[in-house]
């Protein structure tokens, strides 16, 4: 019994860390904004301030044409076009009084990209925990290409 409440225990640890430690695309771009192909866009990613320990490993941006169909969620199938794919460093900025830790990326859409709905993926990759274990999430949000 005590192996059953020391694992249990062990898995709901894991588990609020892990919560603590996601991320979220901030304050740009927003859901169902417009972009143009071959434009400049930013994206915002924002990690919410913890005190559990973590390694921020990588993270990638990338943009999927939904074909003018509702996009799915989650992109577990197809990222699309990669935009980013690289380190993840997010920090406070003192021009950025109240918001969490984050790191703005400037991407170009593709010129190539079909008008209509697309998807904007962030995948994001840390270690958590002084073991550490593995952390993967998804966040996305549709734009709109005209």
């Amino acid at each position: 019994m005590k192996f059953s409440l020391t694992a249990a225990f062990s898995s709901l640890l894991l588990a609020v860390s892990a919560v603590a430690q996601t991320i979220q695309i901030g304050a740009a771009p927003k859901d169902m904004s417009v972009i143009h192909p071959g434009e400049k866009l930013l994206v915002e990613v924002d990690r919410p301030n913890s005190l559990s320990g973590s390694t921020e490993v990588a993270i990638v941006i990338a943009l999927n044409s939904c074909h003018n169909t509702t996009c799915v969620s989650p992109p577990d199938a197809i990222l699309g076009n990669i935009l980013y794919n690289g380190p993840y460093k997010p920090q406070f900025h003192s021009d950025a009084v109240g918001k969490p830790p984050h790191q703005n990326f400037t991407v170009t859409v593709p010129s190539t990209i079909e008008k209509g709905n697309a998807q904007l993926v962030v995948y994001h990759v840390a270690l958590i925990g002084a073991g550490p274990s593995p952390f993967t999430e998804f966040r996305n949000l549709t734009l709109k290409v005209v």
